[in-house]
């Protein structure tokens, strides 16, 4: 066998070396312009609000990273409570989720403050302490691990139940349901001197049915959606609490998409919660009258009672602050913002 001549030798090279890179560029473009689909899992039912403002965001994110970055849903609590979605994204199994924010104080404890007792007194109050503060709720939860697109209002809760409740002690004698993966509110309910019932959200409505619990506290977009309405005769006028939801994605998961990419779905995803956050407000107050009229009995409890109401919540939330549940100069930050406001209100 005769040895190939240095020309033919250097010409066999080229292209052998044309041939692999051209295959290995091929490969690289390949892997680039794959799919990378996001698993997210939620509790809210197909075809609400939620859903449909979030699949229209998710095709247009499709749609501006030429397919690069899809979505994938599960819709209506299929993947289980908030608990097993947590779970099944620190497996892998999933890529994120649309939760309440009072779900990740694990990741981030401060996301919580917003859900303190009797809080709020109205939206107006709400609005002052969000616009100053939700950046910094966002910004924990980054470094928690998940990567959001801003808070989705949820809306303030109202108790409902199948008697009319104005006292505390009133209260005490009723069978109240928590969320079973929130042991913070569990805690604050608790600080009133009642033993709630811990259950899954997908639990609630087949126990109001068959009265293992009587009562729960909710805002009223929720109680329409979740059909609760249906189980309860009366809504206490306090604002018991606010609570919001957020799209949480897994950082690591997040941070593997092309620069571009994470900036385009940070873009369209922020509207589409900037979205939802507005018109999950009109939508509780319209759901607040509407379930007034049908029938439902708002029970409007005396000054001395609300005043009573106001001791228990204010020793909860020392407590929650006193346990370093919660940043104590985040706290104090949010309670001055809130008697700023209230002062310049009655001065008015």
């Amino acid at each position: 066998m005769k040895w190939l001549t240095a020309p033919r030798r250097r010409l066999r090279l080229f292209v052998f070396t044309t041939t692999f890179m051209t295959a290995f560029t091929t490969a690289l473009m390949a892997a680039d312009t794959r799919a990378a689909v996001l698993k997210i899992a939620t509790i809210s039912p197909d075809g609400s609000s939620w859903m449909v403002k979030m699949r229209a965001g998710a095709e247009a994110v499709e749609a501006a990273t030429e397919g690069r970055v899809k979505f994938k849903f599960y819709p209506g609590g299929v993947m289980g409570n908030d608990k097993a979605v947590l779970r099944k994204i620190r497996l892998g199994q999933l890529h994120g989720g649309a939760v309440p924010g009072g779900s990740l104080t694990k990741f981030a404890p401060n996301s919580q403050l917003y859900n303190m007792p009797l809080l709020f007194r109205s939206f107006r109050e709400v609005d002052v302490v969000r616009e100053r503060m939700d950046r910094l709720i966002i910004e924990e939860l980054e470094r928690g691990g998940f990567v959001t697109f801003g808070l989705g209002e949820g809306g303030l809760a109202y108790l409902m139940t199948d008697a009319a409740v104005t006292q505390v002690d009133q209260l005490r004698a009723k069978k109240v349901w928590v969320p079973d993966n929130d042991p913070i509110t569990a805690g604050v309910v608790k600080s009133f001197g009642i033993s709630p019932i811990p259950l899954s959200i997908g639990d609630v409505l087949p126990s109001l049915q068959t009265g293992i619990i009587d009562t729960v506290a909710t805002s009223p977009i929720a109680a329409l959606a979740l059909q609760w309405h249906t189980q309860i005769s009366h809504m206490t006028d306090i604002p018991l609490m606010y609570f919001y939801a957020v799209l949480a994605i897994d950082k690591k998961v997040f941070d593997k998409l092309r620069p571009g990419d994470q900036r385009t779905v940070r873009d369209i995803m922020g509207k589409v919660f900037a979205d939802i956050d507005r018109q999950n407000r009109q939508d509780n107050l319209a759901a607040f009258a509407a379930m007034q009229k049908q029938g439902i009995v708002l029970s409007r409890p005396s000054r001395e009672h609300i005043d009573a109401w106001n001791r228990y919540a204010e020793q909860a939330m020392n407590r929650i602050v006193e346990s370093g549940e919660v940043s104590r100069p985040l706290y104090e930050q949010m309670m001055n913002y809130l008697e700023q406001y209230r002062s310049a209100q009655a001065a008015l």
